[in-house]
């Protein structure tokens, strides 16, 4: 990886260090803090930060099998038409194909450590979402990056 511009190969090895991002990557997606831990050809993972009263909205992603390992606080999910809870410790699987959505809903922050298998251009959605805060421009951008949102109001309670 140089500068700005993430290269997907092998997977490197190292360390990254807490509250950080490889290469010091970090994003603000409508809130969240996203901080890239790794990232190759077959694997992607970011770990986030998500204020009270923030989510992602139901969405599918239908090249990538994905998982959250959660951190700190709980997370309210979406999972193929239930809504669940998921807490410190915990990890969620979200296989490809699977309408999925996740909101902090609570009063204090949620940490979690996410990753995508392959790794797909979830990355460079991330880049081109980075301090965007237009909503509607965020689901054409994801679209066309293999993130697909259902429509606004198609699942109660999101």
């Amino acid at each position: 990886m140089t500068g700005d511009e993430i290269v997907l190969g092998a997977l490197p090895k190292g360390i990254t260090p807490a509250g950080e991002g490889v290469e010091k990557k970090v994003w603000n997606v409508l809130g969240h803090t996203y901080y890239m831990k790794a990232a190759s050809g077959t694997s992607f993972a970011f770990e986030t930060y998500d204020p009270p009263g923030t989510g992602v909205p139901p969405h599918v992603h239908p090249r990538q099998d994905e998982h959250i390992y959660v951190l700190e606080g709980v997370f309210t999910l979406y999972l193929d038409g239930a809504w669940e809870t998921a807490g410190p410790g915990e990890t969620v699987r979200m296989p490809k194909g699977l309408p999925h959505a996740y909101y902090n809903r609570g009063e204090a922050p949620t940490r979690g450590l996410f990753w995508v298998s392959p790794a797909g251009r979830l990355a460079e959605l991330f880049d081109g979402l980075h301090n965007l805060q237009d909503p509607d421009e965020v689901v054409r951008l994801a679209a066309l990056h293999d993130v697909d949102f259902l429509p606004a109001g198609s699942v109660e309670g999101a």
